[in-house]
């Protein structure tokens, strides 16, 4: 599995919000690490989860968001400008809306759903994983695009309980958002295109 580059140094959310808007930066105790460009299965993913669940949020108090967006995970009540982990996940839901910033989110959303790239796939489940879980976010998934791999991660009590993992098709309903399913038969089409996309 790969890893995305570094940048040398320690930073925090100061620092995250100088940097250009042309350069994709997530932060991970005070680690910058690259963002990769998202590919058309990536982001027809994205689209289409993004689609569902604005459509079943429809007239509910809880609200999406698709990357980029800044979520901010504190370890306690520190400052913004200290703040040493900040990520862009793909696709986020949150019910708080004290947690709504005009920069961004503050606080573990209700449900992170992040599409793997190949380059960043180890960072996704390995090193972000650990810290959604610590952060208290009910529900993580994590697609594999091109292998038609969903990997879920729900809060059972405080932390996540074991990962299920399951092909990425039929009707999937969330634990952290009650009533809500949501559908991934479009993702077999993924898999018949070439992989360059």
């Amino acid at each position: 599995m790969a890893r995305p580059r570094t940048k040398p140094g320690e930073f925090s959310y100061r620092d995250y919000l100088a940097w250009p808007e042309s350069e994709r930066w997530q932060l991970l105790d005070g680690v910058a690490y690259s963002m990769a460009p998202p590919s058309i299965a990536h982001q027809t993913v994205v689209f289409e989860l993004a689609r569902q669940l604005g459509n079943a949020l429809q007239g509910k108090p809880c609200r999406a968001f698709t990357g980029p967006v800044g979520v901010r995970l504190p370890r306690t009540n520190e400052a913004d400008d200290v703040i040493d982990t900040v990520f862009e996940p793909d696709l986020i839901v949150v019910c708080d809306p004290s947690k709504l910033e005009p920069r961004g989110i503050r606080g573990a959303p209700d449900l992170v759903i992040e599409v793997l790239s190949p380059s960043t796939s180890s960072f996704d489940l390995v090193d972000k994983r650990q810290r959604y879980d610590i952060a208290g976010v009910r529900e993580l998934w994590l697609i594999d695009p091109l292998g038609g791999v969903l990997t879920l991660y729900r809060q059972d009590g405080t932390r996540f309980a074991a990962a299920e993992i399951r092909r990425a098709e039929g009707d999937i309903a969330l634990t952290a958002l009650p009533d809500i399913t949501l559908n991934l038969d479009f993702m077999s089409a993924l898999r018949e295109q070439p992989e360059s996309l």
